[in-house]
């Protein structure tokens, strides 16, 4: 069923937004995504790929209906509402290799893993820095830790500004190297060149679940702004964006400050919930 008013289009960052840290949403949530698309257009951007996120919008049937039910037509309820304009970057380390030599990766890396060695922080544990698609992810407690000291690292870093500073240093020391900072989820941060080159996004322009409505595109950037060049500004009148990370240096910031956009900045999914109320009641 189209929308009442689809020239009005909401979208949503998924982590912090949607739902807590890497959880799958809520029966609430996804009834009130349900209730929004009868009004409105809406759509997903999120930093992690298509599959992560139609697992933590309950694709894969762990968040259905408050009864356990599907959506109307018999599909769970994330399948009924995703439109999804995914920005991951997959790109491969190559790009990182074609923009930087051996020895400036290296001391890149080396300036991480010693700033992170003397670090004085509660709690440390493995995996400190991953190389990704076309960027290195950077965190301080280390990926290898429990879901609990996740949780406490993030009220730690929230008071102490770890992440906050350490990008402030990277910042400092390499600023011939051009380089991106993206400061998301709970204990980590992302570090990519600045230059433009082309990525791999899919997106999903219908609400429906065949993939013959999904379409691969090339296009140009690194954050999540890059969606807005598939939103025709002739096809809507106003683009909202709600996101928990829109501070300078998160990943929600570009997009959160567009002045295509009408940002909402939410410290947690029920506040999401309570902002769409007021505003799509």
């Amino acid at each position: 069923m189209a929308p009442k008013n689809p020239r009005i289009i909401a979208l949503f960052d998924v982590d912090g937004t949607l739902t807590a840290a890497r959880k799958t949403a809520t029966a609430e949530m996804l009834a009130r995504l349900q209730k929004l698309r009868q009004s409105i257009t809406i759509g997903v951007v999120g930093g992690s790929d298509l599959v992560k996120q139609k697992e933590q919008l309950g694709e894969d049937g762990q968040a259905r209906g408050r009864d356990g039910a599907s959506g109307q037509s018999g599909e769970p309820l994330a399948a009924s509402i995703l439109l999804t304009c995914c920005c991951c970057c997959c790109a491969s380390l190559q790009n990182l290799k074609s923009q930087y030599t051996n020895a400036q990766i290296n001391r890149l890396v080396n300036y991480i893993l010693r700033y992170v060695a003397d670090l004085d922080i509660p709690v440390k544990r493995g995996t400190f820095l991953e190389f990704r698609m076309g960027m290195i992810n950077v965190s301080p407690i280390g990926r290898n830790c429990s879901q609990e000291e996740r949780d406490e690292f993030e009220k730690y870093d929230h008071i102490h500004k770890i992440r906050e500073t350490f990008v402030e240093k990277l910042r400092a020391e390499f600023p011939e190297y051009n380089l991106t900072f993206s400061i998301g989820g709970q204990i980590s941060f992302d570090v990519f060149p600045t230059v433009r080159i082309a990525v791999t996004v899919s997106i999903v322009l219908t609400s429906a679940t065949d993939e013959n409505d999904s379409v691969v595109l090339r296009v140009q950037g690194w954050d999540k702004t890059f969606c807005l060049r598939y939103l025709d500004p002739k096809d809507y009148d106003e683009i909202h964006f709600f996101g928990d990370k829109t501070h300078k240096g998160g990943n929600d910031y570009e997009i959160y400050t567009s002045e295509r956009t009408i940002g909402h900045s939410v410290k947690n999914p029920e506040e999401t919930i309570q902002i769409l109320d007021q505003l799509f009641p």
